[in-house]
């Protein structure tokens, strides 16, 4: 081990141990370099501690308080008697303790050295950690990203809160506004609503979920509202001041809103501020650190992975950025990642999953005469109907061509978005989906169903 000062030498130093900084290790170590992995906090990331993990447990806790209170609906005579928030901080952070410790462990069985601290780029490949430095003959940056906010205002923690305090909330409050309604403000506006929560979303564009299928957009609107989630679209923010009960939001125009706590959810932003990127010559945009396909920064030898490039922000975009980037340093082939191709869920109640072009993109890329579009409602779905879910497959086709799209809102259609993975990776024309056989009675008969619709031969549809 380097002593203080003294330089350790490895073949890749790692800066960052979240999802893409840690599957680039794994894959590193499995192929044989030996790998330095740097993370100031633990490893396993924001996704692991502070966002997908925990966000998913407590939605989970929301679908069971759901379950008692709709209970009847089925025959079953159960009573919610409230919500502990206790428990659900226990069961939750029990889900994390479980993955940290096995994520943990498989580090340490690779023979990848650990270093806990606060590195900084202070040489083209070159990390400092405190008084250690540590040289590689490639280096990973994949240092993350944090919660934004807007110019003039404050997040306190207390009555303006990020994601990350809303995970640790002691308390389910009374109410909430909750700015922002992309994926992470549609999840805890969710979460909190299962909980008893009056929440009202505020979205400056147009729809919520913006970057998904408009229709898929709109039955997730129409949902919140048979839940009662309310929300203001195209509202944009001007100002927050604290009441005696709360906080008052003002919208321009002077629309106020009143509620017990104000969560900002306008997205993440790439954490590479002071960490010597720049002074290195790494080419920076916004904050983002740029790339080019294979994940190489401008100088040689030096990649992002991750939240810090201005890629799709999901965990799952950084495992395989991870994993490309390692086999590149192993000299192995490699393929750009197509990022249409990655599957996106919001993982609200119902869901939404989406995998490809939405109409807009196709209609812009093949021309709106090149391209075709269906939708099967999930009322044509058995196991659907069991689970007491609406919603919709919608897929987006080139006209007698592939399938170029699969657009789902439902609960539980986060599972079914894998096979339309392979649908739209493998260019997949919709006779070849209909061809096959799925299983009834499950959900995934209605992505069968609307291959079939779409190939010219539809089986549970009403005119």
């Amino acid at each position: 081990m380097a002593g203080e000062g003294t330089p350790d030498n490895v073949d890749v130093v790692i800066l960052g141990g979240g999802s893409g900084g840690y599957a680039a290790a794994l894959r590193a170590a499995e192929l044989g370099k030996s790998v330095v992995l740097i993370e100031k906090d633990k490893v396993g990331g924001t996704c692991l501690h502070r966002g997908c993990i925990p966000t998913k447990a407590l939605l989970h806790a929301g679908e069971i308080a759901d379950a008692a209170r709709e209970s009847s609906q089925f025959g079953v005579n159960a009573t919610l008697e409230g919500i502990d928030m206790a428990g659900v901080h226990k069961y939750k952070d029990g889900v994390i303790s479980k993955n940290h410790k096995g994520l943990q462990g498989l580090i340490r069985s690779r023979g990848i050295k650990i270093v806990e601290g606060e590195g900084r780029l202070t040489g083209p490949k070159q990390v400092t950690v405190g008084g250690d430095v540590y040289n590689g003959n490639d280096v990973i940056l994949a240092t993350g990203s944090y919660s934004r906010t807007l110019p003039g205002l404050q997040v306190d923690g207390q009555r303006v809160i990020a994601s990350e305090h809303a995970l640790v909330l002691d308390h389910v409050p009374a109410s909430a506004i909750v700015l922002g309604g992309g994926v992470i403000g549609v999840e805890f506006a969710s979460a909190w609503k299962s909980f008893g929560v009056d929440v009202t979303i505020v979205e400056a564009l147009p729809h919520l979920v913006p970057l998904e299928d408009e229709a898929n957009s709109k039955l997730l609107e129409r949902a919140f509202r048979r839940r009662g989630i309310g929300f203001k679209l195209g509202a944009r923010f001007e100002k927050v001041e604290h009441t005696d009960e709360g906080v008052r939001v003002t919208l321009q125009g002077g629309e106020t809103l009143d509620a017990e706590l104000l969560l900002v959810a306008v997205g993440r932003g790439p954490a590479s501020a002071n960490l010597g990127y720049e002074e290195a010559g790494i080419a920076m945009d916004r904050g983002f650190v740029t790339v080019d396909p294979y994940c190489r920064t401008s100088v040689d030898g030096v990649y992002a992975v991750g939240d810090l490039i201005p890629t799709l922000q999901l965990a799952h975009v950084g495992f395989a950025e991870g994993i490309m980037v390692a086999e590149q340093i192993a000299g192995l082939s490699v393929v750009p990642i197509d990022y249409a191709g990655v599957p996106r869920i919001t993982y609200s109640s119902p869901e939404v999953a989406s995998v490809g072009l939405t109409e807009a993109q196709a209609a812009e890329k093949y021309g709106a005469d090149g391209i075709k579009s269906v939708n099967y409602d999930l009322s044509g779905n058995g196991r659907s109907a069991i689970l007491n879910t609406k919603g919709s497959v919608k897929l987006v086709a080139k006209v007698d061509g592939p399938v170029l799209g699969v657009h789902i809102v439902g609960d539980r259609v986060g599972e079914l978005i894998a096979e339309a993975q392979l649908i739209y990776n493998w260019e997949a024309l919709p006779s070849e989906v209909a061809q096959l056989i799925h299983p009834h009675p499950t959900q995934s008969e209605a992505i069968g169903e609307a291959h079939l619709l779409l190939a010219g031969k539809p089986l549970h549809v009403h005119d």
